[in-house]
């Protein structure tokens, strides 16, 4: 909302504090700044409050507000003195306003850092967590006018705003005066605030989500009148699923003798319903859907599944009109899927919703599925339906305007209906914000994605969200840190959350392979030597064998101690006269569910060629049933493949939560089988992975603080703010190598000196000075660090080998001033390695490490994790490229000195973890040796940080 020309003309409208937020129960509402032009919209506001709130916020009766009070309530400077409402269909249901203060408690200016902070809530609105919401905002406002402190009086009896200033998780004190409480709130962001800001985001967008698919009443809006057509199709599906709860068909072309249609009652419009109704499924075409979505704000409908196309997938006139749609369902309070949808299910006894365009509504089961696909949609609901898999919800978004995978992720978190997540995502509208939601989901269970539009650089269209510049492979990277489980097709996200949602968690890589052909055990045993596993030798039933014996064999296996998960492998056995059989599958199937049944509990996988009914009778049984105690089976094992990197950020409750998790598994009844062995073990080989992140989590690595003589924070500060200046360039400025070395010598990251050598008397004077032997290297971006181009000279122990090698440079490269020549000391011998760190505006600041030249710079051999890193997370970055042995003493010669990279690597992490104005750092060549590195070369780059939206209040996307 502009401005009226009345307003202050020296402060600018703040428009950037105009936000939409989701309320605590599910609602959504838009916080933004009060202008002169709100007069009206304040005097019908307060006419609504209680006189007991009126009197909790004036300490008096205070019938109504005078002229004199709503001048002084709608006209802000945006500095000293700011106020900001919350409405909900353009009306306001809160306020709160602060006023900078002196030390007397009198109106001030800055440099005051402190104010006087009041809100006033409609009693309608209480309880849903306006005031909570509007304190983040109007503290974040503060902070950015340079108030540091807010106070507030309150009555003893106002228990309510109490509780908000006491829960908010901010420093404070409090005293009693003169019959009130005085709270004084210190506003810098604490771990304890920050966490409670958090929880209270994933309650209420979990929430936002649960409204969506667990309705009381359905309104298809745009049910046709004859049979066919999107509408008529979702209103059979709701049907023929048998929704628990209330359903209507909503056309406003209906007769007005039109009663029901199709059984259920049928309206011209939502107002012509006696109830509220909870959802609308929107099918109309999309000039329509603006008066659809009015009807439904001002019927209290409380979400919208938008199946109608014709939005941003259609170009630039399409994002504004969903642009439009989104502003226009969050000011009545609704969240949104689609547009573009193909529609919602909730398999729930007590919902059993379609609202989609599936046909056929999936089996109940433990799996949530989010797509932002609709034809990806389809193939993964066929795709489960044919293996015999059932469904806990699924959501396919479309355009994801509004509800998105992070808001799937709140839900799954809490949902004790779903075991495992599965995501197919083509863009991340909030990379930092997703690996946060993710690493604490999969803490507790499986989180399962592919990722679409991987190399394309740009998002898919009609998906309005930034883009990420980092390559997809760092991606993938992130998600592993976060113990995603990323994996390429739908085909594999299928395999894994089968294996997932019906069998518990490997306790480690130990597999062992039985079955009745002995070329499928060798392919089966190379499989896993491929995916990192430990397989043992398989072991052959022979062609004769029978059920019974399968199930021997399996009881056994699962029994023995030294095997952490079991594949079996199948072929129609031969019968008695010698003939192949493609035998009872269900016979089996039988045999194998019993022998698990009564067995410890390991997952048990089968690959089977031709056996006629067997996946089937395996995936019979119910996955439904509550988890059972299994103590053992996350115990920790002999070491296999390389560790998944642990979270780097997780809540005390939350590791519990994750330990808890170890200990219970689900029901051995439901027995994945898979039509090739590569799928089969590809799919175990990610339970393995996932199994091994989820024992870490339960206690993760920790952050060095680095408290000794070597970190100067404040001398850094310092130091940066005196390079970028009192008005930097928005676009950064590199450092030069004098200031990269003192910026970098302030957290303990010594840089080699480098001295310029524009001629041969001027090197040896810089070699003299340094002491041979010494390098000459030249510093031209084409030949830096390019000693395959002749562009380094090594090991010059004296002045004649040194204007040797100079004459040979410039006669070979060019002339000193196009190759700007520089004089280095030897370092001691090692491996050359390169850690650089940096910040993308999306995903956060990334910290990464390779060995130097062609592994990282031709085979991509790099490893990457976000910041900040643990000590755990370092452990693991220089052990997860291909080329680590190289380190660790790799044919015969000698490890380097690893902790003393993993400390730096913790040091370069502190330092822009600290400084969010480095916005770059490449260390080339760091150069590791046996005893000790050496930082040969170092580029820095500093600029205005960019926004951190994961730290601020909440809210919403903005499309």
């Amino acid at each position: 909302m502009e401005p009226s020309p009345e307003q202050s003309p020296h402060h600018a409208y703040p428009d950037h504090w105009e936000a939409d937020v989701v309320l605590r129960d599910g609602g959504t509402a838009r916080i933004r700044p009060i202008t002169t032009d709100d007069a009206e919209r304040l005097v019908s506001f307060y006419e609504q409050v209680s006189d007991e709130s009126k009197y909790y916020r004036f300490f008096a009766p205070y019938p109504r507000l005078s002229d004199r009070d709503v001048h002084r309530f709608t006209h802000h400077d945006y500095v000293d003195r700011v106020g900001l409402a919350v409405t909900i269909g353009g009306e306001f249901i809160g306020t709160v306003r602060y006023d900078r203060i002196n030390d007397q408690g009198r109106p001030a200016s800055a440099p005051a850092d402190e104010a006087e902070v009041a809100f006033l809530v409609q009693d309608a609105h209480q309880g849903r967590g306006v005031a909570s919401a509007l304190l983040e905002h109007i503290a974040a406002v503060a902070r950015e006018r340079g108030i540091r402190r807010f106070a507030a009086e309150v009555l003893p009896a106002n228990n309510k705003m109490i509780k908000v200033f006491r829960d908010a998780g901010y420093t404070q004190r409090r005293s009693f005066e003169d019959g009130s409480v005085h709270l004084t709130l210190d506003l810098e962001p604490t771990e304890k605030s920050l966490a409670v800001q958090r929880g209270r985001e994933q309650r209420a967008e979990a929430r936002s989500v649960q409204r969506l698919l667990a309705p009381g009443s359905v309104a298809v809006i745009g049910t046709g009148r004859t049979p066919g057509g999107v509408g008529r199709t979702v209103l059979r599906n709701l049907l023929a699923a048998g929704f628990t709860g209330r359903t209507y068909a909503v056309n406003r072309a209906f007769d007005e003798g039109l009663a029901t249609l199709d059984g259920v009652p049928a309206h011209r419009s939502l107002g012509e319903i006696d109830e509220q109704v909870d959802l609308a499924v929107i099918a109309v075409p999309a000039h329509r859907v603006p008066e659809a979505v009015a009807d439904c704000g001002e019927h209290g409908v409380q979400g919208l599944v938008v199946l109608s196309a014709g939005y941003a997938e259609r170009g630039s006139a399409g994002r504004e009109l969903q642009r439009e749609l989104v502003r226009q369902a969050r000011s009545y309070g609704m969240r949104i899927i689609g547009p573009n949808a193909f529609g919602i299910i909730n398999t729930a006894e007590s919902v059993r919703l379609n609202a989609s365009l599936a046909p056929e509504s999936p089996a109940r089961g433990r799996i949530g599925l989010f797509t932002q696909s609709g034809a990806i949609g389809i193939a993964l609901l066929s795709g489960l339906h044919r293996r015999g898999a059932g469904l806990s919800s699924f959501i396919s978004a479309g355009n994801r305007a509004d509800v998105s995978g992070n808001d799937f992720l709140q839900y799954s978190f809490e949902d004790q209906d779903t075991d495992v997540a599965l995501l197919y995502l083509e863009s991340l509208g909030n990379p930092r914000k997703f690996t946060r939601l993710a690493r604490r989901t999969a803490a507790v269970k499986p989180v399962v994605v592919v990722k679409g539009a991987r190399h394309s650089g740009t998002n898919p269209p009609g998906h309005a969200v930034p883009v990420s510049r980092i390559p997809d492979a760092t991606v993938s990277a992130l998600m592993r840190q976060a113990g995603v489980i990323r994996v390429d097709t739908v085909t594999e996200m299928v395999d894994a959350g089968l294996l997932l949602a019906g069998q518990p968690l490997p306790a480690g890589p130990r597999v062992a392979i039985l079955g009745n052909s002995e070329s499928l055990g060798l392919l089966t045993y190379d499989a896993c030597l491929a995916e990192g596993l430990r397989p043992r030798p398989p072991i052959d039933l022979t062609t004769a064998a029978s059920p019974q014996d399968f199930r021997d064999a399996l009881a056994e296996a699962l029994a023995d101690g030294t095997c952490d998960a079991v594949i079996v492998t199948a072929i129609p056995w031969v019968g008695e006269n010698g003939e192949a059989e493609t035998g009872d599958g269900e016979v089996l199937a039988a045999a194998l569910h019993g022998a698990a049944a009564k067995s410890p509990a390991k997952p048990v996988a089968v690959v089977h060629v031709e056996i006629g009914g067997l996946a089937e009778a395996l995936a019979a049984a119910s996955s439904t049933a509550a988890p059972r105690t299994r103590p053992t089976t996350l115990a920790a094992q002999p070491s296999g493949p390389p560790a998944a990197t642990a979270p780097t950020e997780n809540a005390p409750q939350e590791a519990a939560a994750a330990e808890k998790a170890d200990r219970t598994e689900r029901p051995p009844g439901r027995i994945p089988a898979y039509p090739a062995a590569e799928r089969a073990v590809r799919a175990l080989a990610e339970a393995v992975k996932y199994a091994q992140w989820r024992r870490q989590a339960a206690t993760p690595g920790k952050v060095p603080e680095f408290l000794d003589e070597t970190t100067d924070e404040p001398g850094a500060a310092a130091l940066i703010d005196t390079l970028l200046g009192a008005t930097p360039d928005p676009r950064g400025r590199p450092l030069t190598h004098d200031e990269a070395r003192e910026l970098l010598g302030r957290y303990g990251i010594p840089v080699r000196p480098t001295l310029p050598a524009p001629d041969p008397e001027t090197a040896v004077a810089a070699a003299a000075r340094l002491g041979y032997p010494v390098a000459l290297k030249t510093t031209a971006p084409h030949l830096r660090h390019r000693a395959d181009l002749g562009g380094v000279r090594l090991d010059l122990a004296d002045e004649d080998a040194l204007r040797r090698a100079y004459g040979e440079f410039t006669e070979l490269l060019g002339k000193p001033a196009e190759l700007l020549p520089v004089v280095q000391s030897m370092a001691p011998r090692g491996v050359d390695t390169v850690v650089r760190a940096s910040i993308d505006a999306a995903a956060g600041a990334i910290l990464s490490f390779g060995l130097a030249g062609a592994p990282s710079e031709l085979l991509g051999d790099t490893a990457h994790r976000l910041v900040p890193a643990t000590d755990r997370d370092a452990a693991e970055l220089i052990r997860s490229i291909k080329a680590a042995p190289v380190l660790f003493g790799w044919r015969g010669s000698a490890p380097v000195d690893t902790p003393a990279l993993e400390e730096l690597l913790l040091r370069l992490s502190r330092l822009v973890d600290d400084h969010p104005e480095v916005v770059s750092v490449a260390l080339e060549p760091v150069v590791v040796a046996p005893q000790g590195l050496t930082v040969l070369g170092a580029s820095v780059r500093l600029a205005p940080p960019p926004p951190r939206g994961d730290l601020g209040p909440r809210r919403l996307p903005n499309y």
